[in-house]
């Protein structure tokens, strides 16, 4: 593939087990490593696919904007709980974030 300015990924983790999923983001953290300025937008209804570094986040509900910012600001428990209307508690740790639904840590 020639140098793209945009990597556009919709659920690149579905069907993925752990380990593979994991290989994914380290690919997806390498390959940001290496082209520093590539735009990546990524689809994903699990927290924990968010490759390590993201900067901004959008969350929608029922097609309509729910929250949009830096990654830290909209990647609440609050904000989480809001867009799936169910308890979700979210929580970052070294640049990934996790999340347990039903619960609050």
């Amino acid at each position: 593939m020639a140098e793209p300015r945009l990597l556009l990924l919709d659920e690149p983790a579905a069907g993925l087990d752990v380990a593979g999923r994991e290989q994914l983001l380290a690919s997806i953290d390498k390959l940001r490593q290496r082209r520093p300025t590539l735009a990546t937008v990524l689809v994903t209804h699990q927290p924990g696919e968010f490759p390590a570094g993201t900067s901004h986040a959008i969350l929608l509900r029922a097609g309509q904007l729910l929250a949009t910012g830096p990654v830290v600001e909209v990647l609440t428990t609050e904000l989480i709980s809001a867009c799936f209307a169910y308890p979700v508690a979210i929580a970052r740790h070294a640049d990934r974030w996790a999340s347990i639904a039903g619960s609050i840590w």
